[in-house]
């Protein structure tokens, strides 16, 4: 009923026309925020999505760190019982450190994981190698993966048109420090450039990979230590309960952490640009309230006559109020509806047909990436029930609170 009388007031004919005007820029105001707020969220979701898929591809779902220090003893026994666990795929250890690379004169300090057959199961970085193959080498003749970065620095060659690269590896002595002789410390070790791979810029001007028993063997290491776990679990296993129950059967001694707490930095820089384009973006949300506000206040003094009538037939506050306040909200849902269709129509026709381009050239993709997201729709439509609720709360109670006159 309280919607058939905001109905009639929105449509019938107003004794002044900026009364209708202002109603319908306070209809179009809202279309526009709320399909800015749609389209942009959309974006970013799109760009969210495309990040945490390239970093995804390179860290492991739960990765087991020590403590305290560099490295860890990780016995047998322990690592079978790692494996046992429900929701475990692969498991695969890792040797890690920091290294000096070195060409034909071309220097570069880079990130050395040494990885055993198991890493191209745990990761995706063995599909993403795009020149040469996924090949680690063993301890004896050594097999280097490294970065796109890392080969445009030092001019590096995998197997093709020219002869692969030798390159040589520095790397520190675990545990062994000469003042008198520096050179004591460190060890080198010559492995083969057997691949290139391709992920994200922050991968790929760091990271080189190889096989674990040769950095085991450079660095000094015991036959049960490692600097790293990674692992793999199934589609269906929970992360976090995944987590709970190593740290359960591993203990103190080591530091589990899931693929979004190695990158926490990451996932919460975007977690908070996400609700600070929300919050910017619901600034002109206010900006149609007070345009409500106005619409509904001179619709109030419009029509004071009707409301005594209304009163003088038994009508009370709380209806008078409710009438109002349906009115408000039915200039928010029209503008609401229009706002979301609008945005709808946007976003498909990005989807399939990527019209909208990114400039410049060095981006993964050549088009802004859309993503729909139903949260996303119930959080812009939440927020706009809620302040045109407010906007319409005043110029409600004014009518609600106006005595009858009958003249």
């Amino acid at each position: 009923m309280y919607l058939t009388f905001a109905w009639r007031y929105f449509k019938a004919k107003k004794s002044a026309n900026a009364i209708n005007l202002i109603a319908w820029v306070t209809v179009g105001v809202i279309t526009f925020a709320i399909a800015c707020q749609i389209l942009v969220l959309s974006v970013f979701n799109g760009f969210e999505g495309l990040v945490k898929s390239l970093y995804n591809s390179f860290y492991a779902d739960i990765k087991i760190t020590p403590a305290k220090g560099k490295t860890f003893i990780l016995t047998q026994q322990q690592l079978a019982l790692i494996k046992q666990q429900p929701g475990i795929n692969a498991v695969s250890l890792i040797a890690e450190e920091h290294a000096l690379l070195q060409n034909e004169g071309m220097k570069a300090i880079i990130y050395l994981k040494g990885v055993d057959n198991n890493y191209s199961t745990v990761t995706e970085v063995a599909a993403k190698t795009y020149e040469g193959k996924f090949n680690t080498g063993t301890a004896a003749e050594p097999g280097l993966i490294v970065g796109a970065g890392i080969q445009n620095a030092a001019a590096i060659n995998v197997d093709g048109a020219f002869k692969a690269s030798d390159l040589t590896l520095i790397l520190p002595k675990k545990g062994k420090v000469s003042v008198s002789d520096p050179l004591q410390s460190l060890s080198e070790g010559i492995v083969k450039a057997t691949g290139v791979f391709a992920i994200q810029q922050d991968f790929d001007n760091k990271y080189a990979i190889t096989n674990i028993d040769f950095v085991k063997q450079q660095m000094g290491f015991a036959a049960d230590e490692y600097s790293a776990t990674e692992i793999k679990l199934n589609d269906k296993t929970d992360m976090i309960a995944a987590q709970l129950q190593l740290d359960k059967i591993l203990g103190i001694a080591y530091t589990v952490q899931t693929k979004f707490e190695q990158n926490n930095n990451l996932y919460s820089t975007m977690r908070m640009e996400k609700w600070i384009i929300y919050a910017v973006l619901t600034l002109i949300l206010f900006i149609a309230a007070f345009n409500m506000v106005s619409a509904l206040t001179m619709l109030v003094l419009e029509k004071q006559k009707d409301i005594s009538v209304l009163q003088s037939m038994g009508a009370d506050k709380g209806m008078i109020l409710k009438i109002f306040l349906s009115e408000g909200l039915l200039l928010a849902g029209i503008g609401a509806v229009t706002g979301i269709l609008l945005a709808l129509i946007v976003c498909f026709i990005q989807i399939k047909l990527k019209l909208i381009k990114l400039q410049g050239g060095s981006f993964l993709i050549d088009y802004f990436p859309i993503k729909l997201q139903a949260s996303d729709f119930l959080l812009v439509a939440s927020t706009v029930v809620v302040i045109s609720f407010l906007a319409s709360w005043f110029p409600a109670r004014k009518a609600a609170n106006q005595l009858i006159e009958l003249r």
